[in-house]
C-alpha cells in the first residue's frame, strides 16, 4: 500500500491497511494490480517499439515525438463519467482548486520535460539500448522512495541499484553500443545522457505523485487516478504543442509525412498508436501508485524494459552483446 505498510486480511478475507485507502477484497486488489501490470509492460513495450519504428521509417520530429506521449489523454474523458455517485475520502476536507492546479501544473511540466528527455534518447539510441539504460530509473526511484516516500533499502534493492548503475555505464563506454544507423558516437552519447535524465526525472516524478496522493488528494477512488492522468497529460501536451511552433518543426510536418517510408497512412496510424499506448502505460503507472507504491510501480516499468530488447531483436533486428544480454538478466 502507499503508505509503505503490508496489508493484512481479517477473517473475511479483506485487505485491512493502516494506510488511508481503501480496503478492498483480497481477489479484487489483486486484479486491479494485475491489470495495471498488464498496462504498463504491454503499453511501454509497444510506444518504445513504435517510438523506434517513427523514427526509423523517416520521422524526425523530436516535439512531436513528444506531443504523441501526453496527447492520448481525450480516450480517458468518458471514464470519469463511469464513476460511482459516492466516493470516500480520507480527509473532510478537500484541498482548494489552487492547490489542486498547482500540483497538476508542477507535475505536467515534469511530464513533458521528461517526454522531451525520451524523444531525444530513442532519436539517437536503438529500441534495446534505450531500454537497458531506462532500467536505471529503478536505482533513482529507490533513492527518491527513500527521501520523499520513506521507504526503507534493503539489501536487495541496493544490489538491484548497484547492478543497473554499472551496467549503464558499460553500456555507455562499450565500443560496441551504437545507435540507429548514420548517428556518430556524439550523438549517441547525448542520447544516451538525455535517457539517464529522463530516467532520473520520471523517478521523481513517481515519487511526488506518490506523495501527492498521501498529502494533497487524500482520496480512494481511480477517479482521482484519471484525473491525474488526464490533468498533467493536459499540460505536458500544451507545453509539447508551445515546443513544437517555438522550433519551427511544425513547418515539416507536412513533408515529413510525405516521406514517410511506409506511407501517410502508417505515419497516422504510428502517432495515433504511440498516443494510445502511452495512455494505457500512463494509467497503470498511475494506478501501481495508487494501489501499492511508486517503487513497486517502477519495478513493473523495469520489468517491461527487461522484455523491449527481445521485441527489438525480433522487430528491428538490433544486436544483443554480453554488456546488453547481462544488462537484461540483471533487469530480470
Amino acid at each position: 500500500m502507499i503508505d509503505n505498510q503490508e496489508p493484512f486480511l481479517n477473517k473475511d478475507g479483506n485487505l485491512v491497511d493502516q494506510s488511508p485507502f481503501v480496503k478492498l477484497n483480497r481477489w479484487k486488489w489483486w486484479l486491479l494490480v494485475a491489470i495495471n501490470t498488464i498496462c504498463i509492460i504491454a503499453g511501454q513495450s509497444a510506444t518504445v517499439l513504435l517510438g523506434r519504428f517513427y523514427f526509423d521509417q523517416g520521422g524526425n520530429s523530436k516535439w512531436m515525438a513528444t506531443l504523441v506521449q501526453g496527447a492520448g489523454f481525450p480516450i480517458l474523458i468518458p471514464f470519469l463519467f463511469l464513476r460511482p455517485s459516492q466516493e470516500a475520502s480520507t480527509s473532510s476536507t478537500s484541498p482548494s482548486i489552487k492547490t489542486l492546479a498547482s500540483v497538476y501544473l508542477f507535475l505536467g511540466l515534469l511530464l513533458a520535460g521528461d517526454n522531451y528527455l525520451y524523444s531525444v534518447g530513442l532519436l539517437y539510441l536503438s529500441a534495446s539500448t534505450y531500454s537497458l539504460i531506462s532500467a536505471t530509473q529503478l536505482a533513482f526511484n529507490a533513492v527518491f522512495s527513500y527521501f520523499l516516500n520513506s521507504h526503507k533499502f534493503t539489501a536487495l534493492i541496493l544490489n538491484s541499484v548497484t547492478i543497473l548503475t554499472l551496467s549503464a555505464a558499460l553500456i555507455a563506454v562499450n565500443d560496441d553500443s551504437e545507435g540507429p544507423s548514420g548517428v556518430s558516437k556524439g550523438k549517441f552519447l547525448l542520447g544516451f545522457l538525455c535517457t539517464v535524465g529522463a530516467s532520473a526525472l520520471y523517478s521523481l516524478m513517481l515519487s511526488l505523485m506518490q506523495l501527492s496522493f498521501q498529502k494533497v488528494l487524500k482520496k480512494e477512488t481511480f477517479s482521482v487516478v484519471l484525473e491525474m492522468q488526464i490533468y498533467r497529460s493536459i499540460v505536458a501536451s500544451f507545453v509539447s504543442v508551445l515546443g513544437l511552433f517555438a522550433s519551427g518543426e511544425w513547418k515539416s510536418l507536412h513533408q515529413e509525412m510525405e516521406d514517410f517510408n511506409s506511407g501517410r497512412v502508417s505515419y497516422v496510424l504510428t502517432l495515433v498508436s504511440v498516443a494510445l499506448a502511452w495512455q494505457v502505460c500512463a494509467v497503470g503507472v498511475v494506478g501501481l501508485i495508487f494501489l501499492v507504491s511508486s517503487l513497486f510501480s517502477n519495478v513493473i516499468g523495469t520489468l517491461s524494459l527487461a522484455v523491449t530488447p527481445l521485441s527489438a531483436l525480433v522487430v528491428f533486428h538490433d544486436k544483443m552483446n554480453g554488456v546488453k544480454e547481462s544488462r537484461d538478466n540483471s533487469s530480470c
